[in-house]
């Protein structure tokens, strides 16, 4: 076993412990489950990161995991839900706290109803994220080439900015569905922060290494896209916010063992269609995050998307090893 997973066995072990302190037996359960949920919806995230990690300095590699672990666990899965409900009920950060605690069905009740602005903001940015990826010139590797290696997507990913005026055409149509001014503004500020960050890392990068803090950010609103589906899916097997915290901070932490891991081994040039797989399950996830502001989709539905895609795309990388060999 890479010695990346030792940290998060022993936070995994002392967390399921502590589980019993705050739920007894299904506290335990609960946090095991929800790490589970975290890993099987954030695989193909842990994919992504490595091929972004692997263009930074040693020291930014070492940032992702000293100061990354804090925001993942305690930013993301922990206050920044609390801000958006705080947000948009009007309710300061305190009372917003409290009433997590408090009254965690209240909480929820809060997040359920404001989940469309969440999903756009997320999806719009993993959308992004998958077409930057679909239409990109500089990549060798084609792996379904019936949809990536044609005519129309050739003529297609010439045009400049494709990938914003798709999303764009995408966020118009959901705008006029939902009538929401939520949506138009969540949805379009996650098109405007991809971009920002892109244009960001172009001006700070050098010599091929991308820019540290532009690629730091890049990953940490990536993995807060991944997070929103698990935080608000997260109460189907706790109401304990610190339970919900706990099982899906032990995810994460996972997660970046895994890119780590894959840096490491360089598991994506051993396996080449492993990267592709994971984007296809970025795209799948973003696709998901719009439908569920019509429609309950079950969490296993869309873990089991992504995860079948990664599977998919490791095998056909064997396959096609084997042959070359």
């Amino acid at each position: 076993m890479s010695p990346y997973y030792t940290w998060s066995h022993i936070i995994l072990v002392l967390s399921v412990l502590g589980g019993y302190t705050l739920g007894g037996f299904a506290g335990m359960t609960a946090i095991i489950m929800l790490a589970a949920l975290e890993v099987s919806l954030s695989f193909d995230n842990a994919v992504v990161n490595a091929k972004v990690l692997k263009t930074m300095t040693p020291a930014w590699r070492k940032a992702f995991i000293k100061y990354g672990i804090p925001i993942a666990v305690f930013g993301m899965r922990f206050l920044f839900p609390i801000a958006i409900v705080a947000i948009a009920t009007g309710l300061s950060v305190i009372s917003t706290f409290n009433m997590a605690i408090g009254q965690p069905e209240l909480y929820h009740s809060a997040l359920e109803d404001n989940k469309v602005g969440i999903f756009a903001f997320g999806g719009s940015f993993l959308f992004m994220v998958f077409l930057g990826f679909f239409f990109d010139d500089d990549r060798e590797d084609k792996w379904i080439t019936i949809l990536e290696d044609n005519t129309i997507t050739n003529k297609v990913g010439s045009i400049q900015h494709i990938e914003v005026i798709i999303a764009t055409a995408v966020g118009m149509g959901l705008v006029y569905y939902t009538d929401s001014t939520t949506v138009t503004l969540a949805f379009f500020g996650g098109i405007l922060l991809h971009e920002v960050i892109g244009s960001l890392d172009d001006l700070l990068s050098t010599n091929g290494v991308r820019s540290g803090i532009a690629g730091f950010l890049y990953l940490e609103v990536l993995d807060a896209s991944f997070s929103f589906d698990g935080v608000i899916g997260a109460f189907a097997i706790s109401n304990n916010i610190f339970v919900i915290m706990v099982g899906l901070g032990i995810g994460a932490m996972y997660v970046r063992s895994m890119t780590l891991d894959f840096v490491e081994k360089g598991t994506l040039a051993t396996y080449r269609y492993l990267e592709h797989g994971a984007h296809y399950a970025i795209g799948a996830l973003a696709i998901i995050m719009f439908a569920k502001m019509f429609h309950e989709i079950p969490e296993l539905v869309v873990g089991s998307v992504g995860i079948s895609l990664i599977i998919a795309a490791f095998a056909h990388s064997i396959i096609v090893n084997k042959k070359e060999k």
